[in-house]
This record gives C-alpha cells, sequence and structure tokens, in this order.
C-alpha cells in the first residue's frame, strides 16, 4: 500500500519490502540529526497491523507468545514473539493494549500468516483477530518515546496520515531510521534472522521474552540455553571500513578468513558511526577477530555477549 507521503517533496521511495514508503527527503544524514535531536517523524505505514480484540485476549496472548501480557498496563507499548515447538522465532510483533484490543505492527506482508495462525488457536476463547492494516498505519516519533525499548511507534488512522504529517513534521525517511535502529541493535525479523534463530541469539530475552511467566511453545528452548548459557550464534553490530561505496547485501557471507562464521543482515549509513550492518555471527568467533563480507572489512561491536545466560552447570 504505497504512502500518500510519498508525494512530499524531495521523497525518494526505499526498494524491497520498504519500497511503499521513503528512504529520505533529500538528505538522510541531516533527518537522522532530526531524529536524535528528538524531532520529526518517520512514515513506517508500509508495516503490517493486526488487532486482537474480545474479553480472553491478553490471557489468550499470553498463553501463546514468549511475553507476559495477563497484567500488561493500557497504552504500554510492548515486544512479542511466537516460536516453534524448538523455539525458533516465527513471528514477532509490537503493540499495546487500551483497555478493549491489543493492537500491534509487524513486518510488511507478515500480518496474513500471523493472523492466520492466531485464527487456529482461539478454540473456545472470546477473541477475535482481524488484519487491520488498511485501516491503521504505523509512524515513529522520538518525541513520543517513553519508557521500554519499543517506545516512540504510534499508530495513525490511515486516512489521518498526510494531517498527522503536516502536525508531526519535519517528515524523515526509512534510511536515517533505520541506521539508528541498527546502532541501537534491534533486530528486524526475516532480515537479521533467519528460520533457525531463537530469541537467545537476538537479544530478544528481556525486550521481547519474559522468563518468569507460565508456559509457550518452544519455552523449553529459550530455558535451557538461558540456564546454561551460551546460546550457539550471537546478534553483532558490524562497523564497516567504508572504503567502499556501497553496503552488503543482506544475507550475504560473513568470512572469518575463508571460513563462513555467519551472515549480515540490515545495513546503513549512520551519520557518525558510518557503515553499519547487523549480522549473526557464531558465537565462538573472536570478539576482536576482523571480518569480512563481500571483500569489505567489518569490525564487531558486541551485542549480544557470547557469554549470555545463567551457566547453571548440573552436579555430577
Amino acid at each position: 500500500m504505497r504512502s500518500p507521503l510519498l508525494d512530499l517533496p524531495g521523497a525518494v521511495a526505499a526498494d524491497g519490502s520498504d519500497r511503499d514508503v521513503a528512504a529520505h527527503y533529500g538528505s538522510f544524514n541531516g533527518e537522522q540529526r532530526t531524529l536524535e535531536g528528538g524531532d520529526g517523524f518517520v512514515d513506517l505505514s508500509h508495516r503490517d497491523v493486526l488487532r486482537v480484540s474480545g474479553p480472553d485476549r491478553l490471557t489468550w496472548l499470553h498463553s501463546l507468545t514468549t511475553q507476559h501480557l495477563e497484567t500488561l498496563p493500557p497504552k504500554v507499548w510492548t515486544g512479542v514473539l511466537i516460536l516453534s515447538p524448538q523455539g525458533h522465532v516465527e513471528h514477532a510483533f509490537f503493540g499495546y493494549d487500551d483497555g478493549e484490543s491489543f493492537t500491534a505492527h509487524t513486518e510488511p506482508g507478515a500480518a496474513a500468516a500471523l493472523v492466520e495462525f492466531l485464527d487456529r488457536m482461539r478454540f473456545m476463547m472470546r477473541v477475535e483477530v482481524a488484519d487491520v492494516t488498511d485501516a491503521l498505519a504505523v509512524t515513529w516519533r522520538p518525541s513520543a518515546a517513553g519508557e521500554g525499548p519499543y517506545a516512540g511507534y504510534e499508530l495513525v488512522p490511515r486516512d489521518q496520515l498526510t494531517a498527522y504529517a503536516e502536525a508531526a513534521g519535519p517528515a524523515c525517511g526509512l534510511w536515517a531510521f533505520e541506521a539508528l535502529r541498527i546502532a541501537r541493535g534491534e533486530p528486524r525479523l526475516g532480515l537479521d534472522t533467519d528460520h533457525r534463530t531463537i530469541p537467545n541469539e537476538a537479544g530478544w530475552v528481556g525486550p521481547a521474552v519474559h522468563l518468569d511467566k507460565g508456559c509457550y511453545r518452544g519455552q523449553e528452548t529459550v530455558a535451557r540455553v538461558h540456564t546454561l548459557g551460551r546460546p550457539p550464534r550471537r546478534l553483532t553490530l558490524l562497523h564497516l571500513d567504508g572504503s567502499e561505496n556501497r553496503l552488503p547485501t543482506i544475507g550475504a557471507d560473513l568470512l572469518l578468513g575463508d571460513k563462513v562464521v555467519g551472515f549480515v543482515g540490515t545495513s546503513a549509513r549512520h551519520h557518525e558511526l558510518g557503515p553499519i550492518a547487523l549480522a549473526m555471527v557464531k558465537r565462538n568467533v573472536p570478539l576482536d577477530a576482523q571480518l569480512t563480507v563481500e571483500g569489505m572489512p567489518a569490525a564487531q561491536e558486541v551485542l549480544v555477549d557470547p557469554e549470555v545466560g545463567l551457566h547453571v552447570r548440573p552436579l555430577r
């Protein structure tokens, strides 16, 4: 669904799954500085939105997901994951409850599969699940940020998006938002992760995984890795040397010498850090090792500690 804000002066469309919003409006470096200064907003209206309503919604979602939702206060943004029985991340969504429904956004094109899964799991619960992407648009505004890692997002009636932009401006593009997101170490499902990713590897334990709640699908893997420590891989921030005027391809092999030790996800040009990227790296790769991706040297900055977890060892 093409954003009407692509008609704003200077708007240049992004590409790939982000093609329906603006990459920038003329100066992505200046737009980063605007956002870091607490001004402006970002159009994320290409993201899908779903709504779960009904009196059993929070209890039901609590039982299915990684997050503690039974006592979620109104209007508090939170991250939520749905795992496979083996603990791999299948869905990631971010939202809040308003006292009548839980509304959340997810990756572009991901709502249909998520709604289908949730519909299959309703059984006798008093809940309704709907894709409301046509009605609601996602934005991000630094002045709206409160507590928690996912604060700053807003849900705007889609038919009011242009009026919102006039009031909340200046408009800042997706490239600026992505540069700041990558620098924060916040992964995007399916871009910075693969089908084998478990929450412990991606830094989601805490922000999107609650360790003190009842059982849910995939909990055994999360608990075992947390208790014994040392997830098999770790999300890391790469600092590319910047010698070439290009960024790596999403999914490109990350090399230590001639050995593949991971893959690269999203990347951006940060106005202070230079070219950066998120990557999933094998846990045993030395933290000070220089890596390469598509011929470009890359240094590592730790996001997920390779020793994360409790490291409980059974007595012999």
